[in-house]
């Protein structure tokens, strides 16, 4: 008996399968979505791949809203059903949950080389059983993690990424790009997400958009506008995640994930200028350690844990 785990983004699917409680590596694969019309051919083609194993279960991560056992992709035109997936893969229970509910799932799980610790918290600290994912790449979400008795978590669903930029964030836009600029960052996704870097890049320095990929690149290369770029973006990031320390008090960690968040990971310096810049409430975000999610199959470690 086999359980399918899938973490599909909007740029890659990775799926493999779990026997007895732990993930087969030899059978984790990944699929670029370019590649393919619909998640569901992605399915059949990994089915065919693994030579048609008997699927009892699915846990599926998407990079999108869940919502009545329906889920689309906000950056690809895919959709998921959980009853379509059933009669796919002739399972008996099928689940689709987003993205950053199946990091929080697994959170338990991090250690080693699969998660770094960015800053550190007192030890002494008031604890709460409560954490927070936040991922930032192609898109931009959080996910509340609380411990319950016994020794489980929740992992809460939310769609942070679709809100308003708080007014101190939209404050410090303005100052760097002009207002007129700043009016185009109209969401928490659209600023901090990697578009949102590449547009930020743009605004900045009057200069057509480009990849976030190459203004890493040349950040690291020295290229002055890219480092300069990259140093407020940083501290921005830092500033929102004060916000979001504040609405979770997640004293257990904050655990960032996401190509953006590792790179923004570099610049812990300038993320905490923003984390810790305000005086007011400021025990919360110096109590709150920091961390990097490292481990690659992090989604598919929270599905298999969604469906224990």
């Amino acid at each position: 008996m086999a359980m399918l785990l899938g973490d599909v983004g909007g740029t890659n699917a990775r799926l493999a399968i779990a026997r007895n409680g732990v993930i087969d590596d030899n059978t984790v694969t990944r699929f670029r979505g370019d590649d393919f019309a619909s998640f569901d051919d992605v399915v059949r083609r990994f089915q065919k791949d693994q030579d048609q194993p008997r699927i009892t279960s699915v846990c599926i991560a998407v990079a999108g809203p869940v919502s009545g056992g329906k889920a689309s992709l906000t950056n690809r035109d895919w959709d998921f059903d959980e009853h379509r997936l059933a009669r796919l893969t002739d399972a008996d229970h099928v689940r689709l949950i987003n993205d950053l509910t199946a990091l929080g799932y697994a959170t338990p799980s991090l250690s080693g080389d699969g998660l770094a610790v960015l800053r550190e918290a007192p030890e002494d600290r008031a604890r709460n059983g409560q954490a927070l994912v936040v991922g930032l790449g192609t898109g931009f979400n959080v996910c509340a993690v609380r411990a319950l008795p016994g020794g489980a978590i929740t992992a809460m669903e939310a769609e942070e990424g679709h809100t308003h930029l708080p007014a101190n964030i939209w404050q410090r836009l303005s100052e760097t790009v002009g207002a007129e600029a700043a009016r185009a960052f109209t969401s928490t996704e659209e600023t901090f997400s990697g578009r949102g870097l590449s547009r930020f890049h743009a605004a900045r320095t009057g200069t057509d958009p480009v990849p976030g990929e190459r203004i890493a690149r040349a950040a690291e290369a020295g290229d002055p506008q890219a480092v300069a770029t990259y140093d407020l973006f940083a501290e921005m990031v830092g500033l929102m995640c004060r916000e979001l320390t504040l609405h979770f008090m997640p004293l257990e960690g904050l655990y960032l994930a996401g190509s953006v968040g590792r790179s923004i990971a570099d610049r812990i310096d300038r993320f905490s200028t923003g984390l810790l810049s305000q005086p007011f409430m400021r025990h919360i975000p110096e109590n709150t350690p920091i961390f990097l999610v490292r481990d690659d199959m992090a989604a598919l470690q929270g599905c298999l844990a969604a469906l224990s």
